[in-house]
């Protein structure tokens, strides 16, 4: 069983940072893409960015040149670096991989329970 758990979140004023955290656990063979998603209160839930196993990314054009992915394969870690928020950034975030188990020859798609972020004008 794999789980990704999430940190990082918190209320901060417009202009401000923060750096989420996603740690996978579990009986993990290997990780390839993992992402940031996000769902503002009566919207659907986005894709931010992702992350291949070789490290290229891609991002919503909403957060280009504020966001960054990246990942740590020996910790089993995704993050996103937070600048320039927002209010409309104000979300729940999630953290998402594709996960291959151990003893299994096909990959999981995994969500963690999100964090929230919140962002004052």
């Amino acid at each position: 069983q794999v789980q990704l758990v999430e940190s990082g979140g918190g209320l901060v004023q417009a202009g401000g940072s923060l750096r989420l955290s996603c740690a996978a656990s579990g009986s993990i063979f290997s990780i390839n893409d993992m992402a940031w998603y996000r769902q503002a209160p009566g919207k659907q839930r986005e894709l931010v960015a992702t992350i291949t196993n070789g490290g290229s990314t891609n991002y919503v054009d909403s957060v280009k040149g504020r966001f960054t992915i990246s990942r740590d394969n020996a910790k089993n870690t995704v993050y996103l670096q937070m600048n320039g928020l927002k209010p409309e950034d104000t979300a729940v975030y999630y953290c998402n991989a594709r996960v291959q188990p151990i003893g299994r020859n096909f990959s999981v798609t995994t969500w963690g329970r999100g964090t929230q972020v919140t962002v004052s004008s």
